[in-house]
């Protein structure tokens, strides 16, 4: 398994990937699904290839001995904080270590590009993420903001809210 960049061509396999594992029944299968919070898809084509094409972000994603894309990170320099989005690990191959190993990384590439904080948005109610991340060494900032997505990219079943979290890398 290797983590590298990923490149325009893999637009539609990580989009696949990104949706199964945050929506939709295929998600039930991990642990980290939004199914149960948010209808609708996580991500498009396009949005995505936006995303990849800002000079400012890179995705990094994990193949598998086969070539197939197991997993992904989205990161974003923001200022002088690197953010960090749509950890990504097929639902089955959750809790066998490529999310972490996603995330140490996304850490080592901040440190490559002299970045020293990562920052992201998780939640409120996914505790069991919280503690996930927190185990890692992220901090809640105490700002908490609405969630608030365009309906293509899912509809909330509630009002949700998001803490800020960070760790200096």
């Amino acid at each position: 398994m290797s983590i590298i960049p990923a490149t325009l061509t893999d637009v539609p396999e990580l989009t696949a990937l990104i949706n199964s594992s945050y929506r939709g029944e295929s998600s039930k299968k991990g642990w980290t699904t939004e199914a149960n919070l948010i209808d609708g898809q996580r991500i498009d084509n396009e949005s995505l290839t936006e995303q990849m094409e800002d000079p400012h972000a890179v995705i990094l994603k994990n193949t598998d001995d086969t070539g197939k894309i197991t997993g992904c990170v989205y990161l974003q320099k923001r200022s002088d904080k690197l953010y960090l989005g749509m950890l990504t690990v097929s639902p089955l191959l959750q809790a066998n270590g490529l999310g972490r190993r996603l995330l140490q990384a996304a850490e080592d590439y901040a440190r490559s590009i002299n970045y020293k904080t990562i920052t992201m948005t998780v939640i409120t109610t996914r505790a069991e993420l919280l503690n996930w991340y927190e185990r890692r060494g992220y901090q809640k900032t105490g700002e908490v903001i609405p969630l608030v997505i365009p309906e293509q990219f899912g509809i909330l079943k509630q009002p949700l809210e998001m803490f800020r979290l960070e760790k200096a890398v």
